[in-house]
């Protein structure tokens, strides 16, 4: 039975803003709590939720971080750095929010005015493509190891993008777009149907190194699923919750697939029967592939211009249609004709004889009836004329 913390935790989004007003990053507050960055990203979401001695650790660590005095907050509703500190965000949105504290030098005698925070909001093209920027070189590594194919890799990321700019009103609202696109880049990369497509049905070159090759190999070799979770867990970090989510799989179901794939790595390569040791050895394995994603501009035209040929496909077979049932409408009968029955043999009729002399059944039979016509009252016999 899970046990609720005796500190209350805060909503979701109340616990990011307090770890930016503390001026911590994710990864140092995974350090403090004792779990991966990936599991605070996921608990600052609101995908998980702590619980347990995390759940206490966590909760003290923001309930410290709301008791700090705050020197003011900003118009935006967005907290202000505290007294005695300064921070620089990156200029990646889509990255963790990693901040640099800058030493106090005391009041300058000479303020300089305070920017303005900018107010207008990201495009749709801009946030589409920070986020591409961000993720794509990771996934394209990531695809590499699930399918040991370096053009399928380019091919399932671009997919999965292409797909995620035609849906991006429902991408952009999402939770995490992040994992949005690396599913769909997954559920494109395992697809069957890629074993009966031409350019695919020999094998690329293997890694240069051995150790890489062999490891690969080993990878390869693991059922799908089973792939595509030790590659979630080990390689990208996040939690066991998370993965049976990503994988739609139940959580005992993901740590069985989590145990069968590493005993089957361990049984290949002993050196990498310990995890951190085979999580540092996926981190490892596609780096030293030159693998580049496109450019993000040509990722969302590209994108376009499909979904228009699709479109103007559909289009196309829809006005077909309409004129094939137009022209059958215009050439079809307007009353019900009946066909006509095929001519069948009737059987026992005897053929018709044809003219000339009788035969001596035939003569016999008339001098039969002339003897029988003679012989009673009622009957007339013709007299010659």
């Amino acid at each position: 039975m899970t046990q609720s913390p005796a500190t209350p935790l805060p909503p979701p989004e109340e616990r990011r803003r307090l770890r930016e007003a503390g001026s911590l990053t994710q990864a140092q507050v995974a350090a403090r709590v004792g779990v991966s960055k990936a599991t605070v990203r996921a608990w600052e979401s609101g995908r998980t939720t702590p619980d347990g001695q995390k759940a206490e650790a966590y909760a003290k660590l923001l309930a410290s971080l709301a008791d700090e005095p705050v020197e003011q907050v900003r118009q935006d509703g967005t907290p202000a750095v505290a007294a005695g500190t300064a921070a620089v965000r990156t200029a990646d949105p889509m990255a963790d929010t990693e901040r640099v504290p800058l030493p106090d030098t005391g009041p300058d005698p000479h303020p300089s005015p305070r920017p303005e925070p900018a107010s207008e909001p990201l495009t749709p093209d801009q946030a589409f493509d920070a986020l591409y920027a961000f993720c794509a070189p990771g996934l394209v590594r990531q695809a590499y190891v699930l399918t040991g194919r370096r053009e399928l890799a380019r091919e399932a990321v671009e997919r999965a993008f292409q797909l995620a700019w035609q849906r991006w009103p429902e991408v952009a609202v999402d939770r995490d777009p992040a994992g949005w696109v690396r599913a769909a880049a997954y559920e494109y990369a395992l697809s069957p149907w890629h074993r009966f497509r031409p350019r695919y049905r020999h094998p690329e070159p293997p890694p240069a190194e051995l150790r890489d090759r062999t490891l690969l190999n080993v990878i390869l070799k693991l059922p799908p699923p089973h792939r595509r979770t030790l590659l979630l867990y080990d390689g990208v970090g996040l939690g066991l919750p998370e993965t049976a989510a990503e994988t739609e799989a139940t959580t005992p179901a993901t740590a069985s697939r989590l145990l069968y794939a590493r005993q089957a790595v361990a049984s290949r390569l002993p050196d990498l029967a310990d995890p951190e040791k085979l999580q540092r050895r996926l981190g490892e394995l596609a780096s030293t592939e030159r693998l580049r994603a496109a450019r993000p501009l040509a990722v969302r035209t590209g994108g376009e211009r499909r979904a228009q040929f699709w479109t103007r496909a559909a289009i196309a077979f829809t006005v077909t249609l309409i004129g094939a049932t137009a022209l059958t409408l215009r050439t079809a009968p307007t009353q019900y004709e009946p066909p006509v029955a095929p001519g069948e043999t009737v059987r026992g009729v005897p053929p018709r004889a044809a003219p000339g002399p009788l035969s001596y059944e035939q003569l016999e039979l008339r001098e039969k009836l002339r003897q029988a016509a003679e012989s009673g009252p009622e009957r007339l016999v013709p007299e010659p004329g």
